[in-house]
């Protein structure tokens, strides 16, 4: 190999790596764009983390002593946040 073909060589090399850069910068912008609502869920969950740690005690303490109605009340309240959902899609 003289020098021009390495210099040819070196100058693909150099632009097949700058265009997996790009390619890269791209993948991680859709995938950011993506992820961005389970990320926004995941924050409002961890924003009430203690709180739903404490309903959470107080459900197995229930459902240790009483399970019939920890079943109902999950199921209340299943119903309850469908509802919620659906009244919000209708509003919009």
């Amino acid at each position: 190999m003289n020098r021009a073909e390495r210099r040819a060589r070196k100058a693909e090399l150099e632009h097949a790596i700058e265009q997996q850069r790009v390619d890269l910068l791209v993948a991680a912008s859709r995938w950011q764009s993506a992820s961005r609502s389970i990320d926004r869920g995941w924050h409002t969950l961890m924003r009430f983390r203690t709180p739903l740690l404490a309903v959470g005690g107080l459900l197995l303490y229930r459902g240790v002593r009483r399970p019939g109605g920890v079943v109902r009340l999950v199921g209340r309240l299943t119903t309850g946040a469908l509802l919620v959902k659906k009244a919000r899609r209708l509003l919009r």
